[in-house]
């Protein structure tokens, strides 16, 4: 019969293992998959957190010499195997302190990579966080989730994202974008990052919107849009469906310069629309397209301003001022 201390000893080599393997990049679905399997049996959670402690508290390396050394073991073997140099000589010689901290960045690492999520130009994404609230994010777009005891904070990096959030009051949803954060407990709105500028639009519920500058921030009622620079909030009421009508797949301009709608539409193209100079680009027009219909926009700016329009040998769409022909 298998002794406890032996099966315990096993689990401890088993969890040093998936550190190392975790800390590899990439991290295949299949690979994470593999591992909460393996952390859903207790003993394993158990050798997990175990493991975990190494690398957090390096001052109790002293009294976990067996972990350290199944740690050390790890990293070896997953050299040998990948035909690297032997990083275990390496740990031996810096110390177990250093040892636990290579490996608690290596699996920091990867638990960060977890948290990005990124959308490529013409994309969308609905991403379900933990607590029950949902992220949907625009074209081009990226945010980072970290959620919290105290907090859950999501980092726009860019782009553009509708945020519903699960009531909870004990732990503020706040989102932070470029010079501008915006705090929530249960509500859902519209965030869009332009540079360090920011615009917020409020579909339900309330939030409170500050420029990170120190200056006051307000609170946001539903059916307003803010812009927040660092000179502070500029609220107005809009129409919510219209403003966040991206979410259907819909653009909506109404009386928009057309230079700024080509702007609006080409966030969703690989190959973009470009306006001439002197095509009424500061004319205003009105219309409802598909995000990314590059032909059917150029198609009715074409007919309602009386432009012509061309394809580029590297593929962007010109709007210009048709040519009058002579007499």
């Amino acid at each position: 019969m298998v002794s406890r201390n032996t099966r315990v000893a096993a689990a401890d080599m088993e969890a040093a293992a998936w550190h190392a393997r975790l800390g590899e990049r990439p991290v295949s679905t299949h690979t994470i998959e593999e591992f909460f399997a393996w952390r859903a049996v207790p003993a394993n959670a158990d050798a997990w957190r175990r493991v975990q402690a190494v690398w957090e508290g390096s001052g109790r390396l002293g009294g976990e010499a067996r972990i350290q050394a199944a740690v050390d073991e790890a990293f070896t073997r997953r050299d040998r195997n990948a035909g690297r140099r032997r990083q275990g000589r390496i740990i031996g010689l810096i110390g177990g302190a250093a040892a636990a901290l290579v490996l608690g960045v290596g699996v920091w690492a990867w638990l960060d990579s977890r948290s990005l999520f990124v959308t490529e130009v013409g994309e969308q994404q609905l991403v379900q966080l933990a607590d029950g609230s949902t992220v949907r994010l625009d074209t081009a777009s990226a945010v980072r989730v970290r959620m919290s005891g105290t907090e859950r904070r999501v980092v726009l990096e860019r782009g553009q994202a509708l945020f519903t959030v699960a009531r909870d009051a004990s732990r503020p949803f706040v989102v932070a974008a470029g010079g501008a954060e915006v705090t929530a407990v249960g509500t859902v709105f519209d965030v869009r990052r332009q540079g360090e500028a920011v615009r917020v639009t409020l579909v339900e519920g309330a939030v409170d919107v500050a420029p990170k500058t120190g200056r006051p921030g307000e609170r946001m009622r539903a059916g307003e849009q803010a812009r927040v620079t660092a000179d502070g909030v500029r609220r107005r009421s809009v129409d919510t469906a219209q403003a966040t009508s991206w979410i259907e797949g819909r653009l909506v301009f109404e009386d928009v310069p057309l230079r700024q709608a080509a702007a609006e539409m080409n966030r969703y193209l690989q190959d973009p629309i470009v306006i001439e100079a002197g095509a009424f680009g500061e004319t205003p027009v009105s219309g409802v397209f598909r995000a990314g219909d590059r032909a059917a926009f150029a198609s009715a700016a074409a007919a309602g301003l009386d432009l012509q329009n061309r394809v580029r040998a590297d593929g962007s769409l010109v709007l210009s001022a048709r040519e009058k022909k002579l007499r």
